[in-house]
């Protein structure tokens, strides 16, 4: 199982700052191993979705060119104090990953 989703949610004023780190390799299948000269193969995040209280905020795909262990950041309206987001992930090895928090405020 990968590390753990690390999500940061605060209310400011009207708007809701959303800071996700997610802990993946992200190989693109083109970088060579070194000790074996051999391709890494590829293992990417392919889809991720961001919901609160049940509701999709952000439904996104991604593909071999996203950094290793990708951080998005997103505003949302509409949240409040104590609301609950599910961040959670796919990978193109069939991996799964789901985290939760809720909103705090600063």
């Amino acid at each position: 199982m990968s590390d753990p989703i690390k999500i940061r949610a605060t209310l400011q004023g009207e708007l809701t700052d959303i800071r996700v780190l997610m802990q993946h390799p992200m190989e693109t299948g083109q970088r060579k191993d070194t000790a074996s000269g051999k391709l890494v193969p590829s293992h990417f995040i392919q889809t991720f979705l961001v919901s609160a209280n049940g509701k999709p905020l952000v439904d996104g795909q991604l593909n071999t060119s996203v950094s290793k262990n990708p951080v998005f950041a997103f505003r949302a309206r509409g949240l409040k104090a104590g609301d609950k987001l599910i961040v959670s992930w796919a990978d193109s090895k069939g991996e799964t990953r789901s985290d939760e928090t809720t909103v705090g405020t600063t």
